[in-house]
């Protein structure tokens, strides 16, 4: 089969691999037809996670038909439409039982965390899901099936998988109240959808913060939104706390360690002292309120150097993150979209074959093209 494997720093490659079978009892398969590229795979192909073999198959954000079942799968069938999340999860564990399948306790046999597909070693070692076929353990818990009766697009049912949901979870995990402000750090995928989630409970005012121009407009024109280009002013953490008079009820780091990076950082991380750029979070803390929430959502490993803890402790900061536990998230934004409450389509800007994933790559990586959210279709 077909299928976007890693071949070292920016460079994929679109090639024949071995099509994945049936191992478990438990095991589907399923042949995908809509895979999107997130932003978390830019920090794959930067080399920022560890234990990245080449000719890996990446991707997580798939749905397709199930093609296959293993004998003891008994929630799908060969035939039925199915969404793929990027949680890899046991449904019997402590943490699955918990709401917490991101953290599955039995899916991962190389670490603590738990397991997601195309993610590397760390997570799993399981192949993603930017290919022809996708092999899915746990069917019985893992896949979301597509209700029979459902007039929901394939746009919108595509970003069940991660980015919908994922941003569906940064808000409730938030704590974000009816009448608060909410500051959106990244205007991408996840914080445009996360900004409409923020009007849906309730907040009063939402502020989106980013330096890309045709994606600050995105934000503004789609989900109405006031915008901040951070490139326009010296510190805007301190912006930001004027701005809203002492600060937001929440602000949501939809941003991770792929920011722009100053030079030290640039330098750290070249050394492997450093993670990545932590400039999100430094604003976070600089323009949270006094016994406000801050909500980790983007991706950030490894250790950081001046981190601003003294700041976050001396202000009653809280701090909420980790991998959004998104299987239970699925059926409750399946009828937020079939209610007509919600549209998380907007954000696709390019729906390109399976083939031209390198090209999808690229302008999603350099942000050229206006390019937002890339779908790839098998």
């Amino acid at each position: 089969m077909k299928a976007v494997t890693y071949q070292g720093v920016k460079n994929i490659e679109v090639k024949d691999v071995e099509a994945p079978s049936i191992q478990k009892s438990d095991d589907i398969i399923v042949k995908l037809t809509n895979t999107a590229i997130c932003g978390s795979d830019l920090h794959l192909i930067h080399g920022m996670m560890p234990n990245l073999q080449e000719n890996y198959v990446i991707g997580h954000e798939p749905m397709g038909i199930v093609e296959e079942v293993g004998p003891d799968v008994n929630k799908v069938k060969k035939g039925d439409r199915v969404v793929i999340p990027f949680n890899i999860s046991c449904g019997e564990c402590w943490f699955c039982k918990n709401q917490l399948e991101s953290q599955c306790d039995n899916s991962n046999d190389n670490g603590e965390m738990g397991a997601y597909f195309g993610y590397s070693g760390t997570t799993g070692g399981y192949p993603g899901g930017q290919a022809e076929y996708l092999r899915v353990p746990y069917g019985n818990f893992v896949p979301y099936k597509i209700p029979d009766d459902s007039e929901i697009d394939d746009d919108n049912l595509v970003l069940l998988s991660d980015a919908g949901t994922t941003a569906y979870w940064s808000v409730d995990n938030s704590g974000l109240k009816a009448g608060d402000t909410a500051i959106i750090l990244g205007c991408g995928p996840i914080g445009l959808l996360a900004q409409k989630f923020a009007w849906l409970k309730g907040a009063k005012r939402v502020i989106a913060v980013d330096y890309v121009g045709y994606r600050l407009e995105h934000a503004k024109r789609t989900n109405n939104v006031e915008i901040v280009n951070f490139e326009e002013h010296s510190t805007v953490g301190s912006y930001l706390l004027e701005m809203t008079k002492g600060g937001a009820d929440v602000v949501i780091d939809c941003v991770g360690m792929d920011g722009k990076m100053t030079d030290l950082e640039f330098l750290g991380t070249g050394l492997r002292l450093h993670g990545g750029s932590m400039g999100a979070i430094v604003t976070a803390s600089q323009c949270v309120r006094k016994g406000g929430n801050i909500q980790v959502t983007g991706v950030y490993a490894a250790r950081y150097n001046a981190f601003p803890f003294g700041d976050i402790f001396a202000r009653n900061v809280n701090i909420r993150t980790g991998q959004a536990p998104v299987i239970h998230y699925m059926p409750a934004l399946h009828d937020l979209i079939a209610q007509g409450k919600v549209n998380l389509s907007d954000i696709i800007t390019h729906k390109i074959p399976l083939a031209e994933a390198k090209h999808g790559y690229e302008v999603f990586d350099t942000k050229t093209d206006n390019c937002i959210k890339v779908v790839l279709q098998p």
